[in-house]
C-alpha cells in the first residue's frame, strides 16, 4: 500500500487552529497557503530509502491538550533527570503540543533576550517571526512534508539574542510527549544577532511504548556578524512514528553554528542537517551519533554548504547498528565557485552488532572551486576483535569489553553535549539501546 497523501485537514481546520492559540492574523494566511500546497509538492528523495509506502500523513489528531506546571518540581520523573530542577532558570518545556511551563532570568529579559513558545511569538514578535519563519533556511515549498509541516505546526519554541549579548548559561528546551495520540509539528526557530552567543540544548522524550501520530520537525538556527550557537540535541521518539527531522543553519560573516546531535529515535526516521556557510570567514561543526535496533529503517543526511570565501566545515558521524536496523549516513561537503580556500571535511563511521544489521557510509565532496582544502573518511564495520581481546584479557567479559568499546565509539559526540544532565541522559540510552 503506497502512503496516503489526501489530507484529512481543511484549510478551515488550519485557519480554526491558529485563532484557537491566539496566533498573529497573518500565520492563518501563513498555514492556508501552506496547505494549499501539499498535494502539488512531490514528497522528499532520500538517497537509497525508499520512503514511498512510509505514512508521512495520516494521524489520530492533530493536537492534543496536556497538563502544565507551576514548577519545575512538578515535572514527570523522566524529564526531571533531563534538568537540574534547582539552578536551570532558562528553560521552555512542551507537554506533547502544550506549552507547559517557561522560566527565563530577568538577567537575560533585561539585555532583550527572548524565550517563548512559537504561538506567543507569532503575536508578540510578529516582525522577526515574519522575517525569518520559514523564508531562508527551510523553505515552505521545498517539498510536501516542509508545506505539511508549515500548514500544520503545533508547536515549538522560539529563541532571540540581540546584538553583543553572551547568554552565559544554556537554554534548555524539553519536548515530552507522553500521549500515543499526539503528533509534533514542531518549529525551533533561533536567531542569534551579530557579536552575540547562545547555547541551546533540546530533548525530545517519550514516555510511551509505541506512538500512533507522526513527528514533522524543523529547526531553522540563523548566526549574524561573529555571533555563535552551539545547538545540542538528543532525540528519544518512540516506536510507531514516522519521523521527518529537518535541522537547518545560516551563518553569516565570521559566525559559528555548532550543532552535537544524539539521534535514539526508536522510530523510522528520515533527518536531514544541513548549514550554510553564506558568509566569508563563517565557519560549522556538526557532531552526530545514531543507535538503531529492531527492523528500524533510518536515513541521515548531514550536509555543510561553502558559499563565502576562507569558511570552514567539519562533519563528524558515528551509528551503531544492532538486530535487524538499517541505516543510510550520507556526508556531504559542497563548496559552491568563488568559495575560495574553504576547507570541507567530513569522517562517516558505522558500527555493526549483528550479521543482519546495515549501514551505509556515504561521503560525498562536490566542489565547484579550485583554491581548496577538502577531505572525507568512511569506513563501516563490525567490533574490533583485537580491542575485545585486550579486554578480556585483563579479565573483563565479553559482553562488557563489547559495551566499553561502543562508548568510546561514540564518546566524540556523548562528550559535547554542554549539559551534564542531557549528557547523562544520552549515556543511559546509548546503554539501554546496546545491551
Amino acid at each position: 500500500m503506497t502512503v496516503e497523501t489526501t489530507m484529512a485537514l481543511t484549510e478551515q481546520d488550519v485557519r480554526s487552529f491558529s485563532a484557537k492559540m491566539n496566533e498573529a492574523d497573518w500565520m492563518a494566511e501563513f498555514r492556508a497557503h501552506a496547505l494549499a500546497k501539499v498535494e502539488q509538492l512531490p514528497m522528499p528523495t532520500p538517497d537509497k530509502t525508499k520512503i514511498d509506502k512510509w505514512n508521512f500523513t495520516s494521524f489520530p489528531v492533530h493536537a492534543v491538550e496536556s497538563g502544565t506546571y507551576a514548577s519545575l518540581a512538578e515535572l514527570p520523573e523522566e524529564v526531571k533527570g533531563l534538568v537540574n530542577v534547582e539552578e536551570q532558570k532558562n528553560i521552555y518545556v512542551q507537554h506533547n503540543n502544550t506549552p507547559a511551563y517557561l522560566s527565563l532570568s530577568e538577567e537575560l529579559k533585561a539585555q532583550g533576550v527572548i524565550l517563548t513558545d512559537i504561538f506567543t511569538a507569532s503575536r508578540e514578535h510578529s516582525e522577526l517571526i515574519q522575517k525569518y519563519l520559514m523564508t531562508d533556511g527551510v523553505k515552505v515549498d521545498e517539498h510536501r512534508l516542509t508545506a505539511l509541516h508549515a500548514a500544520l505546526m503545533n508547536g515549538g519554541v522560539f529563541v532571540y539574542v540581540p546584538k553583543n549579548v553572551v547568554v552565559e548559561e544554556p537554554i534548555q528546551v524539553v519536548y515530552l510527549h507522553d500521549d500515543a495520540q499526539a503528533s509534533l509539528f514542531n518549529h525551533t526557530l533561533i536567531v542569534a544577532d551579530a557579536n552575540s552567543s547562545v547555547t541551546y540544548v533540546e530533548n525530545y522524550q517519550s514516555t510511551v511504548a509505541e506512538a500512533q501520530g507522526l513527528a514533522n520537525i524543523v529547526a531553522e538556527v540563523f548566526t549574524g556578524d561573529n555571533a555563535k550557537v552551539e545547538y545540542g540535541a538528543v532525540d528519544v521518539l518512540a516506536k510507531g512514528f514516522t519521523t521527518y527531522v529537518n535541522r537547518r543553519g545560516v551563518a553569516g560573516p565570521g559566525s559559528r553554528i555548532e550543532w552535537a546531535l544524539g539521534l535514539m529515535n526508536d522510530s523510522d526516521t528520515v533527518s536531514e542537517n544541513i548549514t550554510h556557510l553564506v558568509g566569508n570567514g563563517s565557519s560549522s561543526d556538526l557532531k552526530t551519533v545514531v543507535v538503531g535496533r529492531g527492523n528500524q529503517k533510518q536515513n541521515f543526511t548531514s550536509e555543510i554548504v561553502h558559499w563565502g570565501m576562507d569558511t570552514q566545515g567539519f562533519i563528524l558521524k558515528h551509528g551503531v547498528m544492532k538486530e535487524e536496523a538499517s541505516s543510510i549516513f550520507n556526508g556531504i561537503g559542497r563548496i559552491a565557485k568563488g568559495a575560495t580556500r574553504s576547507d570541507a571535511v567530513q569522517e562517516s563511521r558505522v558500527l555493526m552488532l549483528s550479521e543482519k544489521a546495515r549501514g551505509d557510509a556515504n561521503p560525498i565532496l562536490l566542489i565547484d572551486e579550485d583554491d581548496v582544502t577538502a577531505g572525507h573518511a568512511a569506513s563501516v564495520g563490525r567490533v574490533d576483535p583485537l580491542q575485545l581481546f585486550y579486554l578480556m584479557s585483563r579479565g573483563i567479559s565479553k559482553q562488557e569489553a563489547e559495551r566499553l568499546v561502543i562508548h568510546g565509539f561514540l564518546a566524540p559526540v556523548v562528550n559535547s553535549l554542554p549539559i551534564e544532565g542531557v549528557k547523562k541522559q544520552l549515556t543511559e540510552v546509548i546503554e539501554r539501546k546496546v545491551r
